[in-house]
């Protein structure tokens, strides 16, 4: 039932452009393996084969770490209601900081959000869908503010401290390459 192609189409853009949540998936050649729902208004499709994503400070900062180790990404989203699907994106992806000269040419693309970390920019090279029949059908109600609300009120300087202490490291001890100065 599944179908892998090239690209993504038209009919998938649109699909995942409706969709709510999105899951990444990364890992390094050893250790723990990433896997993070992601939502807001953080996904923008660059191409058929080149996508990116906003990431937010967080708990952790795994995908940066594993991108800098192993380049290899999966995106995946899922129909929680209407016609079923699953699509997952694999490629290759690359972080952008504050401080990189592309995060300046991308950053316009999406909501300003206090604590943005990095840009994700993605090497789309295959695409692929499948059924979804046993996924189920979720409504979705709205989206929740407290990430927004907490990092508003740490300030530039606060999420600048919580990067260091949280985010300079992977659970496995991986650097991020994120910088706090």
């Amino acid at each position: 039932m599944s179908k892998r192609i090239g690209s993504i189409t038209p009919e998938l853009q649109l699909f995942m452009e409706a969709q709510k949540i999105y899951f990444v998936a990364t890992a390094a050649s050893a250790g723990t393996i990433n896997l993070s729902p992601k939502g807001m208004d953080s996904f923008r499709i660059l191409s058929p084969n080149r996508v990116m994503w906003l990431n937010v400070t967080g708990s952790g900062n795994e995908t940066a770490a594993h991108l800098l180790e192993n380049d290899r990404i999966t995106v995946m989203f899922c129909a929680f209601e209407g016609k079923p699907l699953i699509l997952r994106l694999y490629g290759q992806g690359k972080a952008y900081h504050p401080r990189d000269e592309a995060w300046n040419d991308y950053i316009s693309l999406f909501p300003k959000l206090e604590g943005a970390r990095q840009l994700i920019d993605i090497a789309v090279h295959t695409v692929q869908t499948s059924c979804g029949m046993a996924v189920p059908f979720m409504d979705y109600n709205h989206e929740r503010d407290e990430l927004n609300k907490w990092a508003h009120k740490k300030g530039d300087h606060g999420i600048r401290e919580y990067w260091e202490q949280k985010n300079i490291k992977s659970l496995d001890g991986l650097e991020t390459g994120i910088s706090p100065f």
